[in-house]
């Protein structure tokens, strides 16, 4: 075969690119605009053939991604993404514009998912920057035993290690940035504007050098792909006398260029494992051509290159006036006076460094130094928002997809919820139809494990009535949808179907309610009759009172949401009663002879429950057909119980009384005699610390603000405690103590200083306490007026009621 050197020559046109690279792109236009082949091969799946046409579609935008996948495991995926500025994209368009034909010929998907399949541990991520695929691990390529020692080098051909070809030309080029090297001898000469193909020629010597040295440079199976891809130019040549023109890695030419008999190439195609594939056009970010976003092949600054590739000219110029209005949406102060310094000073850092042309380093000091004052603060703004950037592609609604992405699909239009890349935050308020739609929707989609939305505390109201959801599309979600579609055809199908299934595989009751919770948030009236069913099951064989424990606060949850969805929620709450009632008879005995772990942990459970029967009463109270009367009452009951048994931890006993009190079932004496004789010198005082955690730890602080002889009993008795003793019990005084609020903390010191102990048996008086006057300020109260009016929507004489 004839070279391109100096002119079209003889055999076929092979142009080495780099992925996503513009000055590739652009040379690629400029050789194709000069040689007008009568086919263009580019390296991608064969199987893709049948969506080219598609790049042709008004709605499909860059970038974009062909996603194949294994119909019976979409799990099994690879990607090939393409930008406005990636080599393949442009020969495709030109192809399209100039009707020529345009054909895929890498290695079928039907054999890299299947070497997918077979090694999920091995994954080509050094072969992006040249070699334009999105690889799926390749089950022929050695994988090293251990990281390189300090002493291996990527370019050392001794090693066992994947050469990254752009970098061994940067640093025999002298350079230790890949990037800088290429910027200087592609985007920044103007490659391919005299002679069109002389670019392409001196990339293949290169590489052609960089073969001879390394061989296959630790990717063995690039002989299979450079195998068949040699069988595919062969037939075009057959088909098309020889005008064929092939746009593929830059690697990848010299084995093209190279003679290799037919039966050669075809032996070592033989018995190559097969999957049935799909293939589609899916949406792709600049955020996922980065590096900086984790993924392995792709560039740098997806956002510079775009901006390189599209500026007409003076792309410094340009790109300084895109960073200062940035700023500007930001409400930093930029002038265009600012604009023509940083341009000054990009062009004066690439004179002094020996640039052709200012880059990105000299364009981001420039930024730095002029428009930020020397801050990286503000100058990581415009990496994340421009050098990567958040573009996200679009493909027509023509493109193949499974019958779950057209419901999706269909539900996000009717919704008015589109998918961006930029992470953004969407309150909902579920009294509106819409909204309450958008909640419905997203739920679905996490049970389905489609994790395009993620519950956020809301900044407003904490009711029920509203949900903050944190939105952000990711390209890898098209495979998690693929993945879900069988469960069904729809959303709704898929996520009861989904629903069914986890409930029935569920490992523990916690996991049993937590579904419940998501059923009603999703709304699954179908799911959650199975739902119910497995955790009635469940809750009636499960005799760990820790699990039911555990279980009893989502449900009460659940019954929220229902009353918020108006959804049916009787069956629940017959399940959440019995839940509920076998814990009060199972907690006492539960709660006996535990370590301290343990008694933390039950402490927890505690709470918990006190929480849930404090909601689930009214519920399943008198009248609600429950069958389970005075849930709260028999609740009481049990924490007098845990109150006062000797053989319950002390962390347990403490906070049952400072419930008891917190609910005016017992008074103020009664707590502070329990507590005087709980901290009387015949208890241990590990004991009894643990039981003042009990009762003060969880907000109590205010508590002993306000009544100054449990302050006066806890300061008595710490006074008296052993120097023996009191290194066991500073630990657990000293986390109790130190979750309080520090004004708290502050006025306890106070307190103390002044001596709390002089009142004991006393009430405190208001005029005692630092900051309080002895009685109520009828003025100062009255301010408050107007605000509760407004808080409350109340009239005058409504609020003259309240307030009497």
């Amino acid at each position: 075969m004839a070279g391109v050197e100096g002119g079209r020559g003889v055999g076929p046109l092979l142009l080495g690119v780099r992925h996503h690279g513009p000055g590739s792109a652009r040379a690629v236009r400029a050789a194709l605009d000069a040689a007008l082949p009568r086919v263009v091969l580019i390296e991608g799946p064969p199987e893709a053939d049948a969506l080219i046409p598609l790049a042709a579609d008004e709605d499909m935008r860059p970038p974009v991604a062909l996603l194949a996948h294994a119909v019976d495991e979409p799990g099994c995926s690879a990607f090939w993404p393409l930008a406005e500025f990636s080599p393949e994209w442009v020969a495709i368009r030109w192809a399209l514009e100039h009707e020529v034909p345009a054909r895929f010929i890498d290695l079928p998907a039907t054999h890299t998912l299947a070497w997918g399949k077979d090694d999920k541990d091995d994954k080509d991520d050094t072969e992006g920057e040249l070699t334009g695929e999105e690889q799926p691990p390749d089950p022929t390529a050695e994988t090293p035993s251990s990281e390189p020692s300090s002493s291996e080098s990527p370019s050392d051909p001794g090693t066992d290690i994947r050469v990254d070809p752009l970098a061994v030309l940067a640093e025999t080029a002298g350079y230790d940035d890949p990037e800088r090297w290429w910027e200087d001898v592609v985007e920044h000469r103007g490659a391919g504007e005299r002679d069109a193909f002389a670019p392409f020629t001196a990339l293949e010597e290169a590489m052609g050098a960089l073969r001879e040295t390394y061989g296959v440079g630790g990717r063995d199976r690039d002989l299979v792909r450079e195998a068949y891809m040699r069988l595919q130019v062969r037939a075009a040549q057959r088909e098309f006398e020889d005008d064929v023109a092939v746009v593929c890695g830059a690697w990848h030419v010299p084995a093209l260029r190279q003679k290799a008999s037919v039966a050669a190439d075809r032996a070592l195609l033989k018995g190559l494992p097969k999957v049935k594939t799909d293939l589609t056009w899916v949406p792709w970010t600049h955020r996922r051509l980065s590096r900086a976003s984790g993924y392995g092949a792709g560039i740098d600054s997806p956002g510079w290159y775009g901006h390189l590739f599209g500026a007409p000219d003076r792309p410094v110029e340009r790109w300084m006036t895109k960073v200062a209005g940035l700023f500007r949406e930001e409400d930093r102060i930029v002038s265009p006076a600012h604009v023509i310094e940083a341009v000054r000073l990009a062009e004066t850092l690439a004179v002094m460094r020996g640039r052709p042309l200012p880059g990105l380093g000299e364009t981001t000091d420039a930024v730095r130094a002029v428009m930020c004052e020397g801050s990286d603060v503000p100058l990581s703004l415009v990496h994340d928002r421009l050098v990567v950037g958040d573009v996200l592609g679009e493909v027509p609604p023509g493109a193949p997809a499974v019958p779950l992405q057209r419901d999706l699909d269909r539900l996000q239009r009717k919704l008015r919820i589109k998918p961006e890349a930029l992470e953004r935050e969407l309150e909902l308020d579920l009294r509106k139809e819409t909204d309450a739609g958008r909640s419905r929707l997203l739920h679905r989609l996490r049970l389905l494990r489609i994790e395009w939305g993620e519950p956020t505390a809301s900044r407003g109201s904490t009711g029920t009535f509203r949900e903050t959801w944190r939105l952000r599309w990711e390209p890898e979600l098209a495979v998690r949808v693929a993945e879900a579609g069988v469960w069904g055809t729809t959303v709704l199908a898929a996520t009861t179907a989904k629903a069914e299934a986890d409930a029935v595989g569920a490992q523990s009751l916690a996991d049993v309610t937590a579904l419940a919770e998501q059923c009603l948030l999703a709304e699954l009236p179908d799911a959650l009759p199975v739902v119910m069913k497995v955790l009635a099951d469940r809750a009636a064989l499960d005799t760990d009172v820790g699990h039911l424990a555990q279980a009893l606060p989502a449900l009460v949850r659940s019954l929220r949401y229902g009353d918020v969805r108006g959804t049916d929620t009787r069956a629940l709450t017959e399940v959440a009663a019995g839940l509920a009632e076998r814990v009060f008879v199972g907690l006492p005995p539960a709660c006996a002879a535990l370590d301290t772990d343990a008694a933390e942990e039950m402490r927890r459970h505690v709470d918990a429950v006190h929480g849930a029967v404090a909601l689930l009463g009214d519920a399943s109270g008198p009248g609600s057909g429950s069958g389970h009367g005075d849930l709260r009452g028999r609740w009481r009951a049990v924490l007098r119980t845990l109150s006062a048994r000797d053989t319950v931890p002390g962390i347990i006993r403490g906070r049952a009384v400072r419930l008891l009190l917190d609910e005016g079932e017992l008074g103020p004496d009664e707590a502070a005699r329990l507590m005087g004789l709980v901290l009387s010198p015949g208890t241990p005082p590990a004991d009894a610390a643990a039981w003042i955690e009990g009762f003060v730890g969880g907000g109590g602080g205010l508590l002993l603000v306000h009544d100054e002889r449990l302050l006066g009993l806890v300061d008595a008795w710490l006074t008296g405690v052993p120097a023996e003793a009191f290194t066991d019990v500073l630990p657990l005084l000293r986390r109790t103590f130190s979750s309080y609020e520090p004004g708290v903390r502050r006025t306890l010191g106070e307190l103390v200083r002044r001596g709390p102990g002089k009142q004991v048996g006393t009430a405190a008086t208001a005029a005692g306490i630092p900051g309080f006057g002895a009685e109520l300020d009828a003025g100062r109260a009255d301010a408050v007026v107007p605000v509760l009016r407004l808080l409350l929507g109340l009239d005058d004489n409504e609020l003259v009621g309240v307030a009497g």
